[in-house]
């Protein structure tokens, strides 16, 4: 795709990244076969190929209008676009470029700024979030249908290991999976414990970044990202193996931390260190299967569904390893129709766009329930929370199913 871009962006890196990714795009349209929102709305405007026509015409000096912005803001960023694409186009770095200039040159209202100010302060802070939970399972009884799917039921954390280990690894600990399924984690521990891994977890480290980021406020998502490399480098520096990752969507953001700082002279090499040592949990699970096999218990045989998060597929590009994982330890996994689509969870997309994203999660649980699975399974907080709130069966992590899977468990 040529292009020429204006004078306010070409000689940034931001205008370097886009010509790049601009210049790589051949126009083919095999995208629009894989993405959500074309899919749902019929406009090719909102579909990659289409986002990426105006992402262009921004860049080349063309006005920004509202019309622009409400595009780029429906895409989910789910990247199944990259998944598909036979020429590798990087979309979803183009995206950010594209949003952060609609931002700049599109004024939102007060309501919505407002709205996207809280989502980011809201959710990105523990304290907070978990003391708004807490209110919120007192008044669930009080409050209408519609607001108590969407409240999850209380959880407690099951016992965490106390075992040492020569082998240490480090865990982002979230910043809502905490309270709202406080067990994932735990389970983490129990199981790398099992394998002869311990579990490190940092308090001062906070949010990765990814709220801020995919809300286009990037100056603050470099700022908790610059925090937490600082938290965690000193651990990496001690011989801390690993940074072991449970929820996917925060994986993919931590991968992503040597791309956002490259140009950074007192970052870049720290952030493509720490993401090159950046591991899903799938992938320290399979890396250790030999030794977690023994102790699986006889055969379980329930029928679940496995939802793979975009993150985890098209973000992070693990593909099967939890299905074969499951399948290991006993479960017999329903084949889904549509496995590759989103279920329209996508970080603070299920607030900013409620029906587009209501929509996607009907579909997916048309397919995930249409076997009549036990439970349904899947490996990011905000896929299992959204997914739940529609659920006619419990939405797990997958871990839990694992962990209560071992012979040796902690009963």
């Amino acid at each position: 795709m040529q292009t020429n871009l204006a004078d306010f962006i070409k000689d940034t890196p931001e205008g370097q990244t886009a010509e790049a990714i601009l210049r790589s795009c051949v126009h083919c349209g095999f995208c629009l076969a894989t993405c959500p929102t074309y899919q749902l709305l019929g406009d090719e405007l909102d579909s990659p190929r289409g986002r990426i026509y105006l992402i262009k015409q921004m860049l080349e000096g063309a006005p920004v209008t509202a019309k622009t912005q409400l595009h780029l803001d429906r895409c989910l960023t789910c990247r199944a676009c990259e998944t598909t694409c036979p020429s590798g186009v990087q979309y979803s770095h183009l995206l950010d470029v594209g949003r952060n200039i609609a931002e700049q040159k599109i004024p939102r209202s007060w309501l919505e700024k407002s709205k996207r100010w809280g989502l980011r302060k809201f959710l990105g802070n523990k304290s907070l979030f978990n003391n708004a939970l807490k209110i919120g399972h007192f008044v669930k009884p009080m409050l209408p249908a519609a607001l108590r799917s969407r409240i999850p039921k209380k959880q407690n954390a099951l016992p965490w290991p106390t075992t040492t280990h020569s082998r240490r690894m480090l865990i982002l600990d979230g910043c809502v999976q905490p309270a709202l399924s406080p067990n994932i984690n735990a389970a983490t521990a129990r199981v790398l414990d099992k394998l002869g891994i311990q579990l490190v977890n940092l308090s001062s480290v906070n949010c990765c970044g990814a709220i801020d980021h995919h809300l286009s406020a990037h100056e603050a998502a470099l700022q908790k990202i610059k925090y937490n490399i600082d938290a965690w480098w000193m651990q990496i520096e001690a011989g801390c193996e690993a940074i072991v990752i449970t929820a996917s969507g925060c994986g993919a953001m931590v991968k992503d931390y040597g791309h956002l700082l490259k140009h950074d002279a007192d970052y870049a090499q720290k952030a493509a260190h720490l993401s090159s040592l950046c591991r899903d949990l799938s992938e320290i699970i399979t890396a250790e299967s030999a030794s977690l096999t023994p102790l699986l218990q006889p055969a379980r045989r329930e029928r679940i569904s496995f939802h793979a998060p975009c993150t985890l597929q098209h973000g992070q590009k693990i593909v099967g390893v939890i299905e074969r994982l499951l399948g290991t330890a006993g479960f017999e996994l329903n084949a889904l129709n549509d496995a590759h689509l989103c279920c329209g969870s996508a970080g603070t997309y299920s607030i900013l766009q409620p029906k587009l994203s209501q929509q996607l999660r009907d579909n997916k649980l048309s397919a995930l329930q249409s076997d009549a699975p036990y439970t349904i399974a899947t490996a990011n907080i905000g896929c299992l929370i959204h997914l739940q709130s529609g659920a006619e069966v419990p939405v797990r992590h997958w871990i839990e199913l694992i962990d209560e899977a071992l012979v040796t468990s902690w009963r």
